[in-house]
């Protein structure tokens, strides 16, 4: 293997952009159930839901910005190492992404300033609508990076310049959705709330082993076994409809993923495969006649390998044991959240025991599912950036092989530092428990009451008790 400049390039966005999808991946669900919170706060009045607001809006604000951060490097990346590919689709992903920053992150980071930092300057209701406002932010956000990506996946609404083969749109409607969004969008917002519940999960789950059994402790932990409960069937549905998708348009990343060795009628699902000496180049476990269950809408022979030539394959292993990982991570996560239920109709979910130990690491889960998720759409989607139409050696801008390398050994280093000080960080505050009145800051930090980042001092604290109650009452 050869570390060219195409090489290089394409591992520097991979490694970028897998820093960066963790954090747009957490902070959609995050930003749902902190919604979630406030408006069961304002409807049952109970001061419960206000700490976990408070709580977790903190690990919400750095996790965001963490994720702009990343996500401008990964942008300028389109303009050095992929300048090509930008010039020739800019036309059609130029629009899409910047619909998302006039339409979604202007949202977010307008609201998200009222979330912080208006808790006791707007009325609750108008900080409700902040936080809503920034839930349906991140919601746009994902709809139109979905879609840009998913274009890139399966194109339409296109044409080609024939003198200079750019592309450009012909109908708007057509790029938008294009087939393989409807699924793509619906798998990526289950994802990232089932993400954001593992972790949650979690960090309840550690405070319950260091006996910091509090109310908002209960209720997190409650709050998120039922979300996996609820979330995991629907996300196994949309994942198998991607497949689906991905089966009639992109029928070589389905070989890959399914180990299929020759093009038959009916197919076997591989359980593990290894290299083999034979005209495949590969040996399986696999459960015969399974393809009728997970492909019931195909019409004739199954692809396998060798309907596609050598240069139109995607790489065998990395799709296919993603995929599994990715599988393995999913079907956890639902375990998990049934077995939190169990346990709360048991009326034993708040005893340590061997849930919580493996609800910890189980954190991870979502976080892993989704970035196994995007290793199979991305490295299945090779040799192309634009399936079918525009080659990825064809994409990458003319540097230097020193010029890439010496950045991505720079992105390595200063991502190595920075994210994993502001991961440990945010794991550190998550974890760390709440006090008995969930709206205190633990561990003796001064912040005044209400304020989620201690920046507003409460005038009514300095009022005389009876006053103090009757300005509360106004808001």
């Amino acid at each position: 293997m050869e570390f060219d400049a195409l090489l290089l390039s394409r591992i520097q966005f991979g490694f970028v952009i897998a820093f960066h999808i963790l954090f747009p991946a957490f902070t959609i669900g995050l930003a749902a159930f902190l919604a979630v919170c406030e408006g069961m706060w304002l409807r049952t009045g109970r001061e419960v839901y206000k700490g976990l607001y408070l709580h977790w809006v903190k690990i919400f604000a750095l996790a965001f910005a963490m994720g702009v951060v990343s996500g401008v490097v990964m942008s300028y990346q389109f303009g050095t190492n992929w300048s090509v590919f930008a010039d020739r689709t800019g036309s059609v992903l130029g629009p899409l992404l910047g619909y998302e920053v006039l339409t979604a992150f202007f949202l977010e980071a307008t609201f998200l300033g009222v979330m912080l930092f208006g808790w006791n300057k707007a009325g609750r209701k108008l900080h409700f609508a902040a936080t809503c406002a920034v839930a349906i932010g991140t919601s746009i956000s994902a709809f139109w990076i979905l879609s840009a990506n998913s274009w890139m996946q399966t194109p339409q609404g296109f044409a080609v310049d024939p003198v200079t083969g750019n592309f450009y749109a012909t109908d708007w409607l057509k790029v938008i959705f294009n087939p393989s969004f409807p699924s793509r969008y619906v798998h990526m917002m289950l994802a990232a709330y089932a993400t954001t519940a593992a972790v949650v999960l979690a960090a309840g789950a550690w405070q319950i082993l260091r006996g910091q059994n509090s109310e908002p402790t209960q209720w997190q932990i409650r709050m998120a076994a039922l979300t996996l409960a609820a979330v995991m069937p629907f996300q196994i549905a949309a994942g198998h409809w991607s497949g689906e998708v991905a089966h009639e348009h992109q029928p070589a990343k389905i070989a890959v993923v399914e180990a299929w060795c020759d093009t038959k009628a009916v197919q076997g699902t591989a359980i593990v495969a290894w290299p083999a000496d034979n005209e495949c180049g590969l040996a399986s476990v696999e459960i015969p006649g399974t393809s009728p269950l997970l492909f019931p809408k195909a019409n004739g022979d199954l692809q396998g390998l060798d309907a596609f030539d050598a240069s139109e394959t995607p790489p065998i292993w990395i799709p296919f044991w993603s995929f599994r990982i990715m599988v393995a991570a999913g079907l956890a996560m639902l375990a998990l959240g049934v077995w939190g239920l169990f346990l709360w109709w048991r009326r034993r979910i708040d005893q340590p025991g061997l849930f919580h130990w493996l609800a910890v690491p189980g954190g991870s889960l979502g976080f892993i599912a989704v970035l196994t998720g995007w290793m199979v759409a991305e490295v299945g989607r090779q040799p192309y950036t634009v399936y079918g139409h525009l080659r990825t050696e064809d994409s990458v801008a003319p540097v230097e092989t020193a010029a890439v390398a010496t950045s991505l050994l720079v992105f390595m280093v200063v991502y190595a530092i920075v994210f994993t000080a502001g991961s440990v960080y945010m794991a550190r505050i998550a974890t760390r428990g709440f006090t008995d009145d969930p709206t205190d800051t633990p561990r003796g930090e001064r912040r005044a009451p209400g304020s989620p980042l201690g920046a507003v001092d409460d005038p009514a604290e300095e009022l005389p008790p009876e006053t103090a109650v009757a300005d509360r009452r106004k808001n």
